[in-house]
């Protein structure tokens, strides 16, 4: 009975061992899976081609479309500025009261981690152009302390303006639900545009972890050719 008992005990023992090495490996598995997602995530961006920013990779369809507006200096903003530039794009006015002073706060911290790297750029657009005339805009410019050389905040005709957040940048969620061209934009949506003028990630800029993620998308981007 007794070397019954022992020859249980071992087996019991055995199996177990067994079942421990299964889940290690399981585990090592999951781990080389995270691992090697991760590793995907950090070499490559996707493309946002449509207002669902349903990610895609492979050939980009979608660019930003021409677009002219004067910045807070009086100097014309063209696609051209940008061309061969990594940007933030996102859409403001200066008397909000509500998430803007949050943006630009954010976009100020995005201008000081790259306020030495002329590849890098800011493109803030206002949505209340009858009001944040090339003078507003300055001074706006000046309280925060604003590079003109990095960082254009933009005016011009208000169809344009909100011709190009709606169908170029997608920034407008409630037009994208309504499709009432005469609604008031007003979003938090940070958008990261690549040299070649392709949308590369949507972001909430009043969330410090969403502006720590575009950052490291800005460092992405800079090692594509």
């Amino acid at each position: 009975m007794k070397l019954i008992k022992i020859k249980i005990s071992i087996i019991t023992i055995f199996l177990v061992f067994l079942s421990s090495c299964k889940e290690n490996n399981k585990t090592n598995e999951e781990t080389d899976v995270v691992k090697s997602t991760k590793s995907k995530e950090i070499l490559e961006l996707p493309y946002f081609n449509s207002s669902d920013f349903t990610p895609e990779w492979g050939n980009p369809v979608h660019k930003i479309p021409d677009f002219s507006f004067i910045n807070q200096k009086g100097k014309v903003v063209t696609n051209d500025t940008y061309n061969g530039k990594i940007y933030v794009a996102d859409f403001f006015f200066t008397s909000c009261p509500g998430i803007c002073p949050k943006l630009t706060k954010s976009m100020i911290s995005i201008q000081e981690t790259y306020k030495n790297d002329p590849e890098i750029m800011m493109l803030s657009h206002s949505v209340m152009p009858w009001f944040d005339t090339v003078k507003v805009l300055n001074d706006y410019a000046k309280r925060n302390g604003v590079l003109s050389s990095k960082w254009n905040l933009v005016t011009g005709d208000q169809k344009e303006l909100y011709a190009i957040a709606r169908n170029g940048y997608f920034a407008d969620e409630d037009f994208i639900k309504t499709k009432e061209e005469s609604d008031f934009i007003h979003t938090e949506n940070f958008v990261l545009v690549d040299k070649k003028g392709y949308i590369r990630g949507v972001y909430n800029g009043t969330i410090e972890i969403d502006v720590k993620r575009l950052k490291r998308h800005i460092e992405i981007l800079r090692k594509e050719t």
